[in-house]
């Protein structure tokens, strides 16, 4: 997908595989207590293998439609609710993670890429790899025909914030909310 020279060989941003999943789920881990944020539920493996690449855990538990309603590609494959990027070093090992899945625009009238997460472990920041993942979630919204890109970054992360503004983002002020679906 791509790559960058990081002394000892190249890095390269791909597309998750499922042997991936053990490694990711430790990032999103780290991501959460870099975002002071709770840590995943149990089962988070499951769950974002039901959404990168369909079967069990897709459906139910994390409000998506059942599979057979979910839409097929040219190949009548699965299209995948959600799509995963790693940084892989040249050693092997995964340094961050983004991950991207289209949303719609009631404003707009239109679809765009939301980029829900892009971490990279403290020691992987600063080498390129942000740019080279943020590259490949590009190339992902271009490759399903999207325009735009959104996501949202904590206002205390002025590293994150520095990054994205030096590589053209526009920023909008807004707060982001959840509210449980069942009240109880």
């Amino acid at each position: 997908m791509s790559d960058r020279d990081s002394g000892g060989g190249r890095a390269v941003v791909r597309h998750a595989r499922a042997e991936d999943l053990e490694r990711v789920v430790e990032l999103v881990a780290e991501h959460a207590e870099y975002e002071k944020a709770a840590p995943p539920a149990p089962g988070l493996a499951t769950r974002l293998a039901g959404l990168l690449f369909g079967g069990p855990g897709r459906a139910g538990e994390f409000g998506g439609p059942e599979p057979a309603d979910e839409p097929r590609g040219p190949s009548g494959a699965e299209t995948p609710r959600l799509r995963c990027l790693v940084a892989e070093l040249p050693d092997g090992s995964l340094a961050g993670y983004a991950t991207c899945s289209p949303e719609l625009s009631t404003w707009d009238g239109v679809a765009y890429l939301h980029m829900d997460c892009l971490y990279l472990t403290s020691t992987a920041r600063g080498h390129g790899l942000g740019p080279l993942l943020l590259d490949a979630v590009r190339a992902e919204a271009r490759a399903l025909g999207l325009t735009e890109i959104q996501w949202q970054t904590p206002a205390w992360n002025e590293g994150a914030i520095r990054f994205y503004d030096r590589l053209g983002a526009t920023s909008k002020e807004k707060r982001r909310y959840s509210l449980p679906a069942d009240p109880a």
